[in-house]
C-alpha cells in the first residue's frame, strides 16, 4: 500500500469478484435431486475457480469449459467464465458471459457484484453503480454496506464525487463500523480538503473499534495537511505499535525519511 491514493481507492471491489466466485463456486446447483452431470458441473466449477483465484488460466479454463459442457443454464458457470474472458483480456466475450449469467439469474446479488465490477472496471460507472446498488437492495444480501463502498468507488472513479460520497453514507448508514467506508469516505474527505470531517471519522472509528492501519496512515496525512505535529505522531506512533510490520507502516516510514529532519 502507498501513501498515494489511487491505486488504494479501486481495492475493494477489484478484490471482491474472485472472493465471491469462490464463495459461490462450492454450492451445488439447487434441485430436489441434482443429476449426475449437474453434480459434476458443480465439482468443476469450484475446481475452476480454485485454478483462477491462484492463477492458473489454463487449468481453469478446462475445468469451467467442462463445468459448462456438464451444466449449460448454470448462471455461476457462466459469471465465473466472465472473470476467466476478463484475466485473458478478452473484454467482448467477458461482457457476453456476465449478460448470460445474469439473463439466467437477473437478481443474484454475487452475478450483480461480478457484472457490476467488470463495468467500473471499463469506464461503465452508471451502469456499475445501478448494478451494485440492486446487489445491495437484495434482502438475501448479507454484506449491502459493502456493495454501496463498492458503488460509491466506482463512482468516485469516474469524478462523480458528490454520489460517492452519498453512496459512502448509505454504506456507513447499513453499518457503522465497516472501516473500508469509513476509509473511503474519509479519504473523499481528504482529498476535497475536508479535513477536520476526515479526522472526525478516522477517530470516531479508532475509538470504538480495532485499529486499522489504513486508517491509521490516513489519518497522519491528514494531520500533517493540518500543519498539526503532535497530531500526526499520535497516528505515527499507533500504526509502528500496532502494524509494524505493515506495508502501511514502512510507507509512512518512507515518507517521513523522505521529509529530511525533522
Amino acid at each position: 500500500m502507498s501513501i498515494g491514493n489511487a491505486s488504494r481507492a479501486v481495492s475493494p471491489w477489484l478484490l471482491a469478484a474472485l472472493g465471491i466466485a469462490a464463495c459461490q463456486s462450492n454450492k451445488v446447483p439447487p434441485s430436489n435431486e441434482p443429476s449426475r452431470l449437474s453434480q459434476a458441473a458443480a465439482v468443476n466449477l469450484q475446481l475452476g475457480s480454485g485454478y483462477l483465484q491462484q492463477g492458473n488460466l489454463a487449468l481453469a479454463k478446462q475445468k469451467l469449459e467442462r463445468a459448462l459442457s456438464e451444466d449449460p443454464h448454470n448462471a455461476q458457470i457462466h459469471s465465473t467464465l466472465g472473470l476467466l474472458d476478463e484475466r485473458l483480456g478478452k473484454d467482448k466475450e467477458a461482457d457476453q458471459e456476465y449478460r448470460t449469467s445474469l439473463s439466467l439469474a437477473p437478481h443474484d446479488p454475487s452475478l450483480l457484484n461480478n457484472y457490476a465490477v467488470f463495468l467500473c472496471s471499463h469506464g461503465r460507472a452508471v451502469e456499475g453503480v445501478r448494478n451494485f446498488e440492486e446487489a445491495a437492495g437484495n434482502a438475501l444480501y448479507r454484506s449491502p454496506w459493502a456493495a454501496f463502498t463498492n458503488a460509491g468507488v466506482c463512482s468516485r472513479q469516474a469524478h462523480h464525487d458528490a454520489e460517492a460520497q452519498e453512496l459512502f453514507a448509505r454504506a456507513l448508514r447499513s453499518n457503522p463500523s465497516y472501516a473500508e467506508a469509513v476509509y473511503q469516505a474519509a479519504d473523499l474527505d481528504f482529498t476535497q480538503q475536508k479535513y477536520a470531517s476526515a479526522r472526525l471519522r478516522i477517530d470516531f472509528y479508532l475509538m470504538n473499534n480495532t485499529s486499522n492501519p489504513d486508517l491509521l496512515l490516513l489519518g497522519w496525512r491528514i494531520a500533517q495537511a493540518q500543519s498539526d505535529p503532535t497530531g500526526a505522531d499520535g497516528y505515527a506512533r499507533r500504526l509502528a505499535r500496532d502494524f509494524p510490520d505493515s506495508e502501511q507502516s514502512h510507507a509512512l516510514a518512507a515518507s517521513r525519511s523522505n521529509q529530511g529532519p525533522r
